[in-house]
């Protein structure tokens, strides 16, 4: 941790040293729980009011237990709200522990009193220290979550100990397990790989290479993308190079991008484009694809197997989506929900 982050927590151990420490809350030790970074957490035997420290474990904590969710990260606008419980998804904005900018302060935590702080995603050691640390000061347990989309099935029964919700969290890791599972099998049966793009951005340059977070959904399936031989996060790639590795299937995220591509006279060779397969991921009320990465990309393992491998993925899409938005985000969707939803814009 270094430069302006290293200064906030300074500041904030220096108002524990001056006083602020006496307003901790005390909390029984109700019992002891291991998360997913292999922490003993002392949590409460009540847990109703819990934190999300980012994005991603926000919508964990919505769809398992909407009732102790306490705000979100960033509040949800109108398009998203539609999707989402009311009286849950307009909750207020509470900030964030974790990720770029990070917004909540050690004053307004202890003010909000959580019983619980849950992280969502990384477990890297600089992530194991963030959360002792907060835990240190606040006397608030703080538990984190595997991100990964393998580790889902795990983490919803975690997550159920966490809350107490353990015969809801077993239905949620069955549906994460089970899917993912049948996801794999049906790629591993493919006897041809088509050549896979994930375009970002506007200009459709922007992708992930192998290894990043933003081409998990690939990878946990089996798909072979064209940027996986480059090691990393992000990148921005020229159209040279993707000319060079032509790919018959892109996938993207950005709505301009996907209504350009075809009149763009720079990609018009490329055969995703010259057949027509470029294709919008469905981002309401949260991405399906990447962003943000967390259990709504789930029915995106669904939709990505459809658009790459349609053969293989014979199951329609418009009760897939009901279905899923039914058990997870426990909203009843319209056939014209449904359909907007499945065409990727607000």
């Amino acid at each position: 941790m270094v430069g302006p982050e290293r200064a906030a927590w300074r500041r904030r151990d220096l108002l524990i040293a001056s006083g602020l420490g006496a307003c901790l809350p005390a909390r029984a030790q109700g019992r002891s729980v291991t998360d997913g970074a292999g922490r003993r957490v002392n949590v409460p035997a009540q847990v109703q009011r819990i934190f999300p420290a980012g994005p991603p474990a926000a919508i964990w904590l919505y769809t398992l237990a909407p009732d102790a969710l306490m705000g979100w990260p960033r509040a949800n606008r109108g398009p998203e709200l539609e999707f989402l419980l009311p009286g849950v998804g307009n909750r207020p904005e509470v900030g964030r522990l974790t990720g770029r900018g990070n917004t909540t302060n050690l004053e307004q935590l202890l003010a909000s009193k959580p019983d619980l702080i849950v992280d969502a995603g990384s477990t890297r050691q600089t992530f194991v220290e963030l959360a002792d640390r907060v835990q240190a000061q606040t006397g608030i347990p703080y538990a984190l979550l595997d991100g990964r989309l393998e580790a889902t099935a795990r983490g919803y029964t975690l997550l159920g100990e966490l809350t107490g919700r353990v015969e809801r969290a077993a239905t949620l890791a069955r549906y994460a397990q089970d899917t993912l599972r049948t996801v794999r099998e049906r790629v591993a049966r493919a006897t041809t790989q088509p050549r896979v793009y994930y375009a970002r951005g506007p200009e459709g340059l922007e992708t992930g290479l192998g290894g990043s977070i933003n081409v998990e959904m690939f990878e946990a399936m089996g798909i072979r993308h064209v940027a996986a031989g480059l090691q990393g996060g992000l990148a921005t790639v020229s159209i040279e190079q993707v000319l060079a590795w032509d790919p018959e299937v892109i996938v993207t995220i950005d709505q301009t991008f996907s209504q350009t591509v075809a009149a763009n006279p720079l990609w018009r060779g490329v055969s995703a484009v010259k057949s027509g397969r470029v294709h919008l991921s469905p981002k309401l009320p949260f991405g399906w694809i990447d962003f943000p990465p967390s259990v709504n990309r789930l029915p995106g393992l669904w939709w990505l197997g459809s658009k790459v491998f349609p053969s293989l993925f014979p199951e329609d899409l418009a009760t897939l989506t009901r279905d899923f938005y039914k058990l997870f985000y426990q909203v009843d969707l319209s056939a014209a929900q449904v359909q907007r939803v499945l065409a990727g814009r607000s």
